[in-house]
This record gives structure tokens, sequence and C-alpha cells, in this order.
């Protein structure tokens, strides 16, 4: 019978089976472009370019997602309650006292970032301290610090980071093809330009579903690790439950770090939100209560 532990430890064995995948199809996308070009120079290109995105989103993506969120870090005595509810699980669950940010925004949600437990930020909106009850509001901290604990918040930078630079090698291919910029003396230069073609439509689109599939599962995984750490998964359940009913937007949600939050900061309710909700990067809220509830 599933528990929340076998879940925990399926996601992180799919997970890890999904960032192989993905690696995979870089290597196979810079060594198509290299024989199409005549030139193994662009492979090593692009292993480089990929590191040095890395290398960038590793030290900054904590201050570009607080700065897209219109995020502000507070103090202990701008607000006694999230403080000493954010230091208590902290200090249950092991970890140092991450920064904590609010934003001014009236749809509920939370997110974690930054690119170690050492360099953590917690961040909540006004909507959501507004809406939830403590036990609750402990379900959500839960479910953020569980993010920091299991690194999380790094690898879904990195993903976040991998996705872009498919796009844009993709795209430059497509570009240049149209210009007809090309390696005259490859014979084979043709099969590799349709290969290459293909490669270039699918690999954005298969880029995305990993992601997808990646935040997916660290989303159930969260929740798991959070109901172990409140010992209480009915006041995530209630939280997420409360949050999937709000039926507007974050005020400055944007695709670049929608993944960070523990809801999809473009809403939940309408017709639109939920055939879009099938390519969203978080899963849907029925199913995330089932699994807390064990159902």
């Amino acid at each position: 019978m599933a528990t929340l532990y076998t879940q925990q430890s399926n996601n992180v064995r799919k997970t890890y089976f999904l960032m192989s995948i993905f690696f995979v199809l870089i290597i196979a996308i810079g060594f198509v472009f290299a024989q199409y070009y005549g030139n193994p120079n662009i492979l090593y290109f692009f292993v480089i370019f990929s590191i040095f995105m890395n290398i960038t989103s590793y030290w900054y993506s904590d201050k570009i997602a607080l700065a897209l969120n219109h995020a502000r870090q507070i103090k202990r005595e701008d607000n006694i309650d999230l403080w000493n509810t954010v230091e208590n699980l902290s200090i249950t669950a092991g970890l140092p006292m991450p920064r904590i940010c609010i934003i001014e925004d009236s749809a509920p949600n939370a997110f974690a970032t930054g690119r170690d437990k050492e360099h953590a930020v917690v961040g909540v909106t006004t909507g959501l301290l507004k809406m939830l009850n403590k036990t609750e509001l402990e379900g959500v901290i839960a479910h953020e610090l569980s993010h920091i604990g299991n690194r999380d918040i790094l690898l879904s930078t990195v993903v976040v980071v991998l996705v872009g630079f498919v796009s844009i090698i993709t795209d430059t291919f497509l570009r240049s093809v149209f210009w007809g910029r090309h390696n005259d003396n490859n014979k084979g230069g043709g099969v590799f330009l349709i290969i290459g073609i293909i490669l270039s439509i699918l690999a954005p689109i298969f880029a995305t579903l990993i992601h997808m599939a990646i935040s997916r599962k660290r989303e159930f995984l969260a929740d798991a690790s959070g109901a172990l750490l409140t010992r209480y998964p009915e006041g995530l359940a209630s939280a997420l439950q409360k949050i999937s009913n709000y039926s507007g937007k974050m005020q400055y949600a944007n695709t670049a770090t929608a993944h960070l939050f523990i809801s999809n900061p473009f809403g939940n309710v309408g017709l639109k939100n939920k055939i879009s909700g099938l390519f969203s990067t978080h899963p849907r809220t029925e199913e995330r209560v089932q699994a807390l509830l064990g159902k």
C-alpha cells in the first residue's frame, strides 16, 4: 500500500530518471547540429554555454525570483506570527532559518527559492496570510521548507535554465536553416537537416514536458515531506483546497517563476484555466489532496 514514505522515494527516482533523459536530449541536439554544420566546436559551445547559464542562475536565481514577483524581505517585528511559524518549523526540520519575504498580493500563494538551504528564501502573499488559519499556514510553510530540504529550489532553477537553453539553440538552428547557412561539404547534410528540423520542433515541446513532469513530481514530494514535518496532513490539504478555490491570478504572475509557487499563480478556476492546467507545472489540487489524505 502506497504511503507518504513510498511516494517520496518513487518521486525521487522518477525525477532523476527524467533529468537523465533531459541531458541526453541536449547532447543529441548538440551532436546533430555539429554534424549538420560540420563543426564539432558547436557541441562544445553548447556544453560551455549551458554550464555558464547554470552558474549564473545558481548565484542569482533568488534575487531574480524576488524581483520578478516584487517580494519584500521582512524582519521579525514586521509579522511575528509568520516569523515564529517559519522559525519553529525550520528548527523541527533541522534547517537554517531562511529569509522571509512578503508579496503584496490578494491571491493566496507561497514559494521558496535560493541556491541552497543556507541561502534560502520563503515567500508568502498577503492574501495567503489573510485566508489561512494557523494549522493551514503551518502546512504551507512546511511544504516550502521541504522544497528547501529536498534541494528542489536548486533543481527547479537548473531545469528552467536548461529548458530555456534548448529553446534558444533550436530557434537559432531553425533561423540559420531558413537563411541557408550550413556546411556544403557535408554529404550527409540533408539527412542531418531533416533530423535537426524535427529535433528543433520537438525538443522545446519535450523539454517543457520534462519541466512539467519534474515540477509536478516535486510538488507531490514536498506535500508528502511537509505533511511528515507537521504530522498533520489535513492542514496542508485544507490550505490547498482554499487556495485552489481562489478565482483570480497573482498581479505579477509570470511563466519564468510560476513553478516555484505552491499553486498555479495564473489561477485555477474557469474553463480556460482548466484546459491550460493540462500543460501546467502544478498537479491538480484534487490529486494532491487525495495523496495527502491517503484516499
